[in-house]
């Protein structure tokens, strides 16, 4: 018997960009049964009323900002299938994917937690977080493009300088995407809320591998439009740096 799957994307004011990643899920899904949710962090532009004009699109919606996890985990007192999928609404992809992952984790019962290889626009790798952050990696990896050693520890940190191309073990699940075993997820009561956005996906990886192996399937990807809003905003990473302080002092006391 094929087993059901579940998705869930977190909006919040994503518009047209948030509509096109729901309908990419939905049609591009054939093989596996799905229940897909859209968790509306109360958008005022009109997101909601657009993804639920969508067949096969059940929105769930909130009358505040959760920020990501907390949205996320709202899916808790949902219907789920055997596989979860936690999906950006700025990822694409044109075949379907999450069966092809349900699969992949079902022929590896020993794996609890996947992320596919993450592409650029134009078809590059992505190269994101795949260790366990440190004060360092987090911090002086931000000034990379400084060059020199600032730049060997954020390649360090995302495997930049490493050809990956079979099944490796990571303790960074990026939460772009990613698949999990509901199972698990519900054990782990889902994402930590205390984290509005980010470092809540590696804080949930490495609970995860608590159950099991947490890996990379670089022969699956997926694109995502990777806006780095922290490098960007002063708000944003102001909330990057607080998530960051989090989590090293969570984790600090679970080494």
């Amino acid at each position: 018997m094929e087993p059901k799957i579940s998705a869930a994307i977190v909006t919040y004011n994503g518009g047209e960009k948030a509509i096109k990643a729901c309908k990419c899920v939905v049609e591009n899904t054939k093989k596996l049964p799905l229940d897909f949710y859209v968790i509306d962090n109360a958008s005022s532009d009109g997101t909601a009323e657009a993804a639920e004009q969508l067949c096969g699109v059940k929105v769930l919606r909130q009358n505040k900002n959760l920020g990501f996890g907390a949205a996320h985990n709202k899916v808790l007192n949902e219907e789920m299938g055997k596989y979860h999928f936690v999906i950006n609404p700025d990822i694409s992809f044109s075949t379907d994917i999450l069966s092809e992952l349900a699969e992949f984790m079902e022929n590896n019962p020993d794996i609890v937690m996947c992320c596919p290889k993450i592409l650029n626009e134009d078809g590059s790798e992505q190269h994101l977080p795949k260790e366990r952050p440190t004060a360092k990696r987090l911090f002086l990896g931000r000034l990379a493009p400084l060059g020199g050693v600032f730049k060997k520890i954020r390649t360090e940190y995302t495997w930049a300088d490493r050809v990956t191309d079979t099944v490796s073990d990571v303790d960074f699940c990026t939460g772009c995407f990613f698949v999990i075993k509901s199972e698990v997820f519900k054990k782990l009561g889902g994402f930590d809320e205390r984290f509005f956005m980010y470092q809540e996906d590696v804080d949930l990886t490495l609970r995860a591998k608590e159950y099991g192996r947490t890996v990379i399937n670089p022969q699956i990807a997926v694109t995502h439009l990777w806006e780095r809003e922290s490098a960007k905003s002063i708000k944003y990473l102001l909330i990057h740096t607080k998530s960051a302080i989090k989590f090293l002092r969570k984790w600090r006391k679970r080494k």
